[in-house]
């Protein structure tokens, strides 16, 4: 077995860079690559106990997409995906057990609502990979990301449910509804206590090597400490990442360069070996397939097929329409209550919004736009875009590993037969929408011209907005500089100041202008005349460097800057301080 798994993993990893290479999307390509050389007589079929796939593959791949998801974004998309994470996943697996239990009376009621959870919940990493390369609005690609996020979490807990009803447990509607807000809170409380935890310990280590190990190893930790306890481990892992990924624009900028490209290997990886490992499990389908219930199990995969992709865009374009109208009635009592508060002066709530509107006025933001955008409206998807969603529904490890699991997780109730059936199902399912889904959505996105043109002028207009910004934050920083190095080296200190001060103010333009005054400056340190040395230069440009960070991050946190444009500016900040950093290592080993 071990040698299998290293043989697949090879071949993925060279199919999946090939695809990448070709600029093809790479899990649709290792799947049918897969698919291909499991028709091969001497591949032997590729048996993984369902429960370790999940436990190897879900934690990492969850965090390192919450990891990259913008939280500000996530938080103002969240009734999108809040409907499509959850009341999707609910109706799907309603409809799904409802036409199974008809077309397959035996499988019980039960049995068929299991069926419906396991094949309930998309997998994004298809939907990103080709909306990534496209250029989809990044608003669309938050809420598949979004949803794929949390979509596992709600099919897990049904999962849970509905095998413990196969199993001969009593459950209520209440129990369930219990289990599920139980599996929510717990969850989302432990993998904040881990991220807390792991941020404190990204902010006081200076050892990125440290810091990206630990990074690997939490995650796992957090989603089965979350599962021991009874909470959501899925929840647990997207609480982590989330809040770690808000607050890394704080760390060591080593941290965040060391960081990505790890994670980005690690999720090839993974990724690559699931989608393998998905296309090799077709000869054992075949098989199963090769019994007396073939034709009843070819209508039930059919029927579910069918199911699948016709709910997800009815459900789409409805609870659309719904969270329109009812963003309207929310719209319409906020400003009722905002005269009612302006006609009773006393009431204690008008005396707090108008606390909160002159808190922000004294910002410079635009008051009633903040409220609005904050708390009550929802980005707005054309037409074009809700059919791209509505057509991302693509199913993946998730849903392969849950059928792969059920023996385990029905106790061995379930009969033999009938697990076979709703396996094969899964994997019908599964590939299915791979295959017809993943190869379609291109052409989809092409076909309709959903970019993001609109937001790379919103884009190029923050960034010009931000660099206004950057020279008044210089400028003050540079000010108050000049002062405090008068005062420690004297008048004589203010040409090499003004100097490096004019390179920083242009470093934008010119970032090795203020590589080119250090390198002038010859950094000798007179004691007697107290000058200034090559470390008070460099300590001036790292200074101004977290001057700029730390207006980003003020821009992000009020709303001014979205999370995505900050990340590439900040990207440029690191790399600044990259190249001080590495120039003054090369001066030391030149000296030495």
């Amino acid at each position: 077995m071990d040698a299998e798994i290293f043989y697949v993993l090879v071949g993925a990893l060279a199919v999946g860079a090939f695809a990448r290479w070709r600029g093809w999307p790479a899990p649709l390509v290792v799947t049918v690559a897969a698919l291909l050389v499991s028709l091969i007589p001497a591949v032997p079929t590729l048996d993984i106990d369902g429960h370790l796939l999940l436990n190897l593959t879900l934690p990492p791949l969850l965090y390192s997409a919450a990891l990259e998801v913008s939280f500000v974004g996530f938080k103002r998309s969240l009734p999108h995906i809040r409907r499509l994470g959850i009341g999707l996943v609910l109706c799907t697996a309603l409809a799904v057990g409802l036409i199974a239990w008809w077309i397959m009376p035996e499988l019980t009621l039960a049995g068929g609502l299991l069926l419906g959870a396991i094949v309930g919940p998309p997998d994004a990493v298809s939907a990103a990979a080709i909306g990534r390369k496209l250029g989809l609005p990044r608003r669309l690609m938050t809420v598949l990301s979004g949803e794929s996020l949390i979509n596992d979490a709600t099919s897990l807990t049904l999962v849970r449910v509905f095998a413990a009803i196969v199993a001969g447990a009593t459950v209520t509607v209440w129990d369930g509804l219990w289990s599920f807000i139980v599996a929510v809170v717990l969850g989302v409380l432990i993998g904040l206590l881990f991220g807390v935890v792991l941020h404190q310990l990204r902010m006081r280590l200076d050892d990125p090597v440290v810091v990206g190990t630990a990074g690997l190893l939490v995650p796992f930790g957090a989603y089965a400490i979350a599962e021991h306890l009874g909470g959501s481990g899925v929840l647990a892992v997207v609480a982590m990442g989330l809040f770690v990924g808000y607050h890394a624009p704080r760390t060591d900028y080593t941290t965040r360069q060391q960081e990505r490209p790890l994670w980005l290997s690690a999720d090839f990886l993974l990724e690559s070996f699931v989608f393998a490992y998905i296309g090799l499990q077709f000869p054992r389908v075949v098989r199963e397939l090769g019994t007396a219930d073939a034709g009843i199990t070819i209508a039930l995969a059919a029927a579910v097929f069918g199911i699948v992709l016709v709910m997800r865009p009815i459900f789409v374009y409805g609870s659309y329409a719904w969270g329109r109208m009812w963003q309207g009635i929310k719209i319409m009592r906020w400003k009722h209550s905002l005269e009612a508060y302006r006609r009773d002066p006393d009431d204690p709530r008008a005396k707090m919004m108008r606390d909160r509107r002159e808190q922000l006025a004294r910002r410079g933001v635009d008051v009633n736009e903040t409220m609005l955008r904050q708390r009550i409206l929802e980005p707005v998807l054309s037409v074009p875009e809700r059919a791209v969603l509505s057509w991302a529904g693509m199913r993946g490890v998730v849903t392969l590993a849950m059928a792969a699991a059920l023996p385990d997780l029905t106790g061995g109730t379930m009969p033999a037969s009938h697990v076979q059936k709703l396996i094969v199902v899964a994997f019908v399912v599964t590939v299915g929408t791979l295959l017809l889904q993943g190869l379609t959505l291109a052409p989809l996105i092409k076909a309709l011209r959903v970019g993001s043109d609109e937001e790379r002028k919103l884009d190029a207009r923050q960034i010009l907005a931000i660099r206004e910004r950057s020279q008044e934050v210089g400028k003050a920083y540079l000010r108050a500089q000049r002062t405090e190095w008068k005062e420690r080296y004297g008048p004589e200190s203010a040409e090499v100041f003004d100097r490096m001060a004019q390179s920083l103010l242009r470093v934008e333009r010119d970032t090795d202008r203020a590589g080119q005054v250090l390198e002038s400056h010859d950094g000798s340190a007179d004691a007697a005349a107290q000058k200034p040395t090559y470390d008070d230069l460099v300590a001036l440009s790292k200074g101004w460097l977290e001057a700029r960070r730390e207006m980003l991050i003020r821009e992000r946190d009020l709303g001014n800057l979205s999370e995505e444009v900050m990340r590439e500016i900040m990207t440029a900040i690191d790399a600044e301080e990259l190249a001080l950093d590495t120039r003054g290592a090369i001066r030391d080993v030149g000296r030495a």
